[in-house]
């Protein structure tokens, strides 16, 4: 991971088209089951280059470290970035650049990592969060572009979310600002990763409805044919993607059990609705790939659930599972001086709004 970069003034990717330094931007996104990095040019939407590989089961913050460094090493070809901007699958203290924790790889707490990529790269870098990354590269490059406010919400594993407000990220007080995953939806509903009862997230995510397939597997020994027949008959390998499969095949079990998850999340976006007034809410993630039905649901319940007159726009994400390395090359994009300069000195914190 040592080693000092070099300092060129020109990058030449293997497109073959030569770049100015000072428009080159670096973007990392530390995901929960793969690292990715990227380069881009200021001003364009295209990749110059991109790398990704699967993180190792036994991954540490060393290892994600020396992988993405690798990564990394391999896109530049020994020069430096103008600026970098990081996506981060945890909580972050994003004005300071800290990794709070990783929910999925150990050793991350308290991790100063805007500071471990300047020093290594001498270049300003910004470090947030995966969900607030993501909403700021749909606003950008995405569904969400002509907007001045947005939600973003991803919809898989578990659910988090982001706000863009008039082209800044929307932190909150605590930097906690989007976990919409964590709002109650269900009072003494199932438990949720965080401890609570009936969050979003313990409703709507897809280990939620796996769950939920499940017991009405069990319950209902005549129900859900095409279902079981994903599964071989084996009710304990169901999973979301399968739930989706069914339904959309015409098995009512699955159909319900998508629809009480649609409803959910619909009526937690017509909360944040109510609340904020976004001109648009993007729904990302694997679980909202779950069929036109399951968007129609989501879409009337938020309706439902909102003031007279209020405007609900929901939908679909665009950038997939790029969203989040979008979102860093536009934290990095923030970075650059007006005069196309370098150094630390010239940071700007312009993507971020913490009050």
């Amino acid at each position: 991971m040592g080693g000092s970069t070099r300092h060129l003034r020109y990058y030449t990717p293997r497109d073959g088209v030569c770049v100015k330094r000072e428009r080159l931007l670096l973007a990392l996104d530390f995901g929960g089951t793969k690292l990715t990095a990227g380069l881009a040019v200021s001003g364009e939407h295209r990749w110059r280059a991109r790398r990704q590989v699967l993180s190792s089961a036994d991954a540490n913050t060393n290892r994600d470290l020396n992988t993405m460094m690798s990564l990394v090493c391999d896109l530049l070809g020994g020069t430096a970035p103008a600026a970098i901007g990081v996506s981060f699958g945890g909580p972050v203290r994003a004005a300071e650049g800290v990794v709070l924790l990783s929910h999925h790889v150990p050793g991350w707490e308290n991790f100063p990592l805007r500071e471990h990529l300047e020093r290594r790269f001498g270049a300003p870098a910004a470090v947030d969060n995966d969900a607030n990354v993501a909403a700021l590269g749909e606003w950008r490059c995405g569904a969400g572009q002509g907007c001045r406010s947005l939600l973003y919400i991803t919809v898989s594993t578990g659910i988090g979310g982001g706000w863009v407000l008039d082209g800044r990220i929307y932190h909150g007080a605590d930097s906690l600002a989007g976990e919409i995953g964590h709002m109650t939806v269900q009072p003494g509903g199932p438990v949720c990763a965080c401890g609570r009862r009936g969050c979003l997230e313990a409703v709507a995510a897809g280990p939620a409805i796996a769950r939920r397939a499940r017991e009405r597997l069990m319950e209902e020994l005549q129900a859900g044919e095409i279902l079981r027949g994903l599964v071989g008959g084996d009710v304990g390998t169901v999973t979301a993607q399968y739930v989706s499969q069914a339904a959309e095949a015409g098995d009512e079990l699955a159909q319900q059990v998508l629809e009480e998850a649609a409803h959910a999340l619909g009526f937690g976006i017509g909360c944040a609705i109510v609340l904020m007034n976004p001109e648009r809410v993007v729904v990302g993630g694997g679980v909202a790939k779950s069929g036109e039905r399951y968007f129609q649901v989501v879409q009337a319940v938020a309706r439902a659930n909102v003031l007279q007159g209020m405007r609900v726009d929901i939908v679909p994400a665009e950038l997939a599972d790029d969203a989040p390395l979008w979102g860093a090359v536009a934290l990095a994009e923030g970075l650059l001086p007006p005069g196309g300069g370098l150094g630390l000195s010239s940071r700007r914190h312009i993507e971020t709004n913490d009050h």
